[in-house]
């Protein structure tokens, strides 16, 4: 190892003794599909042999890695593709249980302490941009939920449909309203119940985060387009073959889905295809699309953070090897 690797890598170490929500914050992020996960378990297997006292661990950014028996539908990395390399933050909850930022958080601060505890390196990755965000400055405290407030709120979505719970939303906060999608029933009602409870648009409200963001080496997975846009066809067709239908049939058996774990992408599509809605082939356009939506979407809230170093994103083997050197002193700084 060169010096300033060496000295880049000891500072990395000393870190463990600084409090968790001041030192650097670490993490890989981008697209769905992008190859976050791989380059995250490469970084840390490439550390180890430069500098073995120093290891790396993985922990999750992804809302819905946490899910127990999710795992063809999220493309949870199993265990061989993990390599040995440790994981935090994945299979922590039933999907029958609410999951929401503010759990995410604290297991992420107990994880991260943990980790520098025993002088390990903690390396995030995903591409959920909220918890990133919440990571980085804090969790903005929002009024406690009203239980009243909120089942009439859902009522309305359910009875008047999505699409003009979303536009209400929009024309009492657009910021919130432009972010969300009309799907996304969680996130339209909360806008519409912080306004009707505050009488301040919740994008108005989430520019006063907790605190100052703090330090951080994030690395952004850039892919064109055209390639993503294959790569997502071709992820779905193999998901299926996988038996991502057998998988969601058997959760929904076993106890379904909760208010959190349904937004998961993908799944409400393979349902209808279980129940003979739609054929294999529709499911997987129908999902493919969503996915690229989607993906279009990360990529505009992922670009409006300051600091991202972009790389492009490795299509083989080959370019996943060549790239880690660059990405991982790029990570120690």
């Amino acid at each position: 190892m060169d010096q300033d690797r060496k000295t880049a890598a000891d500072s990395a170490h000393q870190e463990s003794a600084q409090p968790v929500g001041t030192e650097l914050l670490r993490a890989i992020v981008g697209p769905t599909a992008s190859g976050k996960t791989a380059l995250a378990i490469a970084i840390c297997q490439a550390l180890a042999k430069q500098q073995p006292s120093i290891s790396g661990e993985v922990v999750s950014l992804d809302s819905m890695l946490v899910y127990r028996g999710m795992d063809i539908g999220t493309a949870k990395p199993s265990f061989d593709e993990r390599c040995g390399v440790p994981h935090h933050l994945i299979d922590i909850a039933e999907p029958t249980e609410r999951y929401d930022v503010s759990r995410y958080l604290q297991e992420a601060e107990s994880a991260e302490a943990d980790i520098r505890s025993r002088g390990a390196l903690p390396i995030f990755a995903g591409g959920t941009s909220f918890y990133l965000k919440a990571l980085l400055a804090g969790l903005f405290k929002g009024p406690d939920v009203d239980p009243e407030l909120r089942a009439r709120l859902e009522a309305r979505y359910d009875e008047e449909g999505a699409e003009a719970s979303h536009q209400a939303l929009v024309a009492v906060d657009p910021e919130i309203g432009a972010r969300v999608h009309a799907n996304d029933k969680k996130r339209v009602v909360r806008g519409l119940e912080v306004f009707e409870q505050t009488g301040t648009a919740l994008g108005e409200l989430q520019r006063e985060w907790a605190r100052e963001p703090r330090p951080s080496r994030l690395v952004g997975l850039e892919v064109d387009v055209e390639g993503l846009d294959g790569r997502i066809l071709s992820r779905t067709k193999t998901m299926f073959a996988k038996g991502w239908p057998e998988e969601a049939e058997s959760i929904r058996a076993s106890g379904g889905f909760g208010k959190t774990s349904v937004q998961a992408l993908g799944y409400r599509d393979v349902l209808r295809f279980v129940d003979g809605e739609w054929t294999r082939e529709e499911a997987i356009a129908e999902i493919a699309l969503r996915t690229r939506q989607f993906s279009r979407r990360q990529r505009t809230w992922l670009r409006g953070f300051e600091g991202i170093r972009w790389f492009p994103a490795p299509k083989t083997k080959e370019d996943l090897l060549a790239l880690t050197p660059e990405v991982l002193d790029w990570i120690l700084g």
